[in-house]
């Protein structure tokens, strides 16, 4: 990724990083970075991966899907 003038290398990932500052940081105080790292790890496995509704893959959940596809 990040290849010269290409505007599209880094959308994915400015796309995660939104989600994750509007849906989870934004509305809470960190006192630690450990309670952060705990915080968005919780975040990420328990609601990111497993609960969220994707609309790149239908508007369903990636645990959902890789269970279809296996």
């Amino acid at each position: 990724m990040s290849r010269k003038a290409d505007c599209y290398d880094n959308a994915p990932m400015e796309s995660f990083f939104h989600t994750l500052k509007t849906e989870l940081v934004h509305h809470r105080d960190y006192n630690t970075r450990a309670e952060a790292q705990r915080d968005i790890f919780a975040f990420i496995e328990g609601f990111y991966n497993r609960t969220r509704l994707h609309s790149a893959i239908g508007y369903i959940a990636p645990i959902e899907m890789e269970l279809k596809v296996a």
